[in-house]
């Protein structure tokens, strides 16, 4: 079945394909990564390399790709963190080890290639995997088979590998930190997942994705505004869709009310992590502005809209050389710049002279 598709499914089947399977995306740049990792499941012995950073999804997409096999889906999928490996243990944890092979060993045990026979080990973190255990990879890579310590007979493997590295391994191999040979073995089949900010239109399927996933135990939500999408593709993401995906649950945590994700909700869960010296600023600001205020000078309404004029003002004179600068410093998207800089009659310029509306 998957065989016969990967090359002329559509992009809607394909995305839905995935999207079934929790590996989210809309843009056209992930389509030639997925019609690769659809192809690559239908070749069920083929080693596959995934590359991308820290929560790109690289552990989702070779799960998709596991459930996609048709050899071997039903049978486990097992993940090995290489980067918590213990040398010491590294040959007991990947092979296992007979009783009594080392103090402590007082009873037999399978090792992760064992628990995934038939199925597919997923190697994450490949790149943090100890040099002295790497040989010893390779040659089961090579050869199929391999002896558990303390054993005098060798097991044949029947796995798929699916490794996974958060930097490029290439590198890493001109480094002398990563064997080439074994970096050979793993790049039979590459896929890289590029980053969040790489793919701004897979925001809106995204955050409706994970708003749904976690309907059962948060605030039910129907659709997400606009404002909050164009205000999300101008953040950087350094964590990727972990970091969005942490950021809806925060949304979705102290929303009370409505049925639709906005700005205000990104801002709401964001208070949530102020820091002491943000808390006493803004304090201090809001005293200051409640001294205006009750002095009776100014409505709350006229000291908000100066304030925030103020404020912008500030911005266009010292935030960036370009809209796109000062928008990105005040973690907003350049429409919304642009109306309050209409809003305001600042015209854009630092030095534009500010006008207030008159008071009531």
């Amino acid at each position: 079945m998957v065989a016969s598709i990967w090359h002329d499914a559509s992009k809607t089947e394909l995305l839905g394909m995935f999207a079934r399977l929790d590996f989210v995306a809309a843009s056209d740049s992930m389509l030639p990564v997925l019609r690769q990792a659809l192809k690559a499941a239908s070749v069920s012995d083929v080693t596959i390399l995934i590359e991308g950073e820290t929560g790109t999804g690289k552990q989702v997409l070779a799960h998709a790709i596991h459930q996609l096999d048709p050899k071997r889906s039903t049978f486990p999928f097992v993940t090995a963190h290489c980067s918590t490996i213990n040398e010491a243990l590294a040959e007991s944890e990947l092979f296992g080890h007979r009783r009594g092979a080392f103090t402590g060993a007082i009873s037999q045990r399978s090792g992760l290639f064992q628990s995934a026979d038939r199925g597919t080990l997923f190697l994450d973190e490949v790149n943090d995997l100890p040099l002295c255990v790497q040989p010893k990879l390779l040659d089961v890579l090579q050869r199929r088979a391999f002896r558990p310590l303390g054993s005098d007979s060798e097991g044949r493997v029947n796995t798929r590998i699916i490794a996974a590295s958060n930097q490029p391994l290439q590198p890493l191999v001109i480094q002398n930190r990563f064997r080439s040979d074994l970096y050979y073995r793993l790049n039979v089949i590459r896929l890289r997942l590029p980053l969040l900010r790489e793919r701004p239109d897979d925001l809106a399927a995204l955050v409706s994705a994970f708003a749904k996933r976690h309907q059962d135990v948060y605030h039910p939500i129907a659709s997400v505004e606009p404002d909050l999408l164009d205000f999300l593709r101008t953040q950087p993401f350094a964590g990727n869709v972990r970091e969005l995906e942490n950021a809806v649950v925060r949304m979705l945590f102290v929303k009370s009310q409505g049925t639709s994700l906005s700005l205000g909700d990104w801002f709401e869960q964001v208070c949530e992590e102020k820091t002491e010296d943000e808390q006493d600023l803004i304090g201090e600001a809001a005293q200051s502005l409640w001294q205006v205020i009750s002095r009776g000078g100014l409505s709350y309404a006229h000291a908000i809209f100066e304030l925030e004029q103020k404020v912008l003002a500030a911005a266009l004179a010292t935030g960036g050389r370009t809209r796109r600068d000062v928008a990105k410093r005040l973690r907003t998207n350049e429409r919304t710049l642009y109306n309050m800089i209409r809003k305001h009659r600042l015209g854009g310029r630092p030095d534009a002279r500010l006008s207030f509306p008159p008071s009531h």
